[in-house]
């Protein structure tokens, strides 16, 4: 029996099959489409997928002003953060954060469920969202999927 069949392949930089990938954002729940593009950064989708390198492909989020949040989120949901001087804590609900910037909320959910090291940094630069159907990236042609369609 031929034993050099069984090796397992394990990607890396050079031989990642990284493609562009649009996705819209309208109509959709926060951390459903948040999880699933985290998936497809990842490379989770891919059958060559390893853990410890970028080969993921690069997402393009587009029409993030139309996303939706269920229940009382938009209200109840909280962004803390802390400016590192004493008393120095900061909060902004879900509606005063999208008020600000869209683009906001949605890289705020891929990024918390990314690795938290140098990968998730690394992974977390191929993600690009924009809040209307303009996007700045047509010249890498990206593919537009449906996330219904992923599990």
């Amino acid at each position: 029996m031929n034993t050099l069949s069984y090796k397992t392949v394990s990607a890396n930089k050079a031989t990642a099959d990284k493609q562009w990938v649009l996705v819209d954002a309208d109509g959709q729940t926060l951390g459903r489409l948040a999880s699933k593009v985290a998936k497809l950064i990842r490379g989770k989708y891919k059958p060559s997928y390893t853990p410890h390198v970028d080969c993921g492909d690069n997402v393009v989020i587009i029409n993030a002003e139309k996303i939706n949040l269920t229940g009382k989120k938009w209200s109840d949901k909280s962004y803390i953060r802390h400016t590192g001087y004493p008393g120095g804590q900061r909060s902004l609900t879900a509606t005063e954060m999208f008020e600000k910037d869209p683009t906001r909320l949605i890289e705020k959910a891929v990024k918390g469920m990314l690795p938290k090291n140098k990968l998730g940094s690394a992974l977390y630069r191929n993600l690009y969202v924009y809040a209307g159907v303009e996007h700045a990236q047509e010249a890498q042609q990206p593919t537009a999927i449906n996330l219904n369609d992923l599990k």
